[in-house]
């Protein structure tokens, strides 16, 4: 398989099963953040991979608890939280998930180091985690699976900072959620390439 049909074959599937080798899922996902750029080589990337029961109490204990509080806190109405509730639980049918951090510790330090760059190095951190969880994305779609990505953060960061013990300089920036496809994904949908793309001198 060629590399852009690999990314062809990359799709945000939502309807997932519990079917995943999770130590072949690690390793890939393992790898494909240990391949994937960064600037200055500052491998800024960090991932929490939770799997079985860890898996499921991020998302039927640890996220539904929080969003359920904070839109309570917001006013949102208990109707909403019905269908909320169950695009968790489907969340929660997969594999696994792998949480995807920056460590802002590094950030600071390359701020401090390079100081004409410093504004752009938080820039240069997101564009980092992105190109690391679309990367793993990429390689688990090769091995069959599906997968799609969350962005419950910063609701949860506090509660699962302290329930798995992570550092403070852990920036939480996406869930990556990972299972076996149960859906067909249709013919996904392109803008002109003329709106796209604009080369000169070629």
């Amino acid at each position: 398989m060629s590399f852009l049909e690999s990314l062809a074959n990359r799709r945000s599937i939502y309807a997932l099963g519990d079917a995943v080798d999770v130590e072949k899922a690690t390793a890939t996902i393992t790898e494909a953040v240990k391949l994937s750029p960064s600037a200055f080589n500052s491998q800024t990337s960090r991932v929490l991979i939770l799997a079985g029961a860890e898996h499921k109490k991020l998302w039927q204990e640890i996220i539904a608890t929080d969003l359920k509080a904070e839109m309570d806190r917001q006013g949102v109405p208990e109707s909403a939280w019905e269908g909320t509730k169950a695009k968790l639980d489907s969340f929660a049918a997969a594999g696994l998930t792998a949480l995807f951090f920056e460590d802002t510790d590094v950030v600071k330090g390359l701020q401090e180091q390079f100081p004409l760059y410093a504004e752009n190095f938080p820039v240069w951190s997101e564009q980092s985690t992105g190109i690391a969880s679309v990367n793993a994305w990429v390689a688990l779609s090769e091995l069959g699976l599906g997968a799609n990505l969350q962005h419950y953060n910063p609701v949860i960061n506090a509660t699962v900072a302290k329930t798995y013990d992570l550092p403070a300089s852990w920036n939480l920036r996406g869930q990556l959620v990972v299972g076996s496809p149960e859906q067909e994904v249709g013919p996904k949908e392109f803008m002109a390439d003329e709106d796209h793309f604009k080369v000169f001198g070629a």
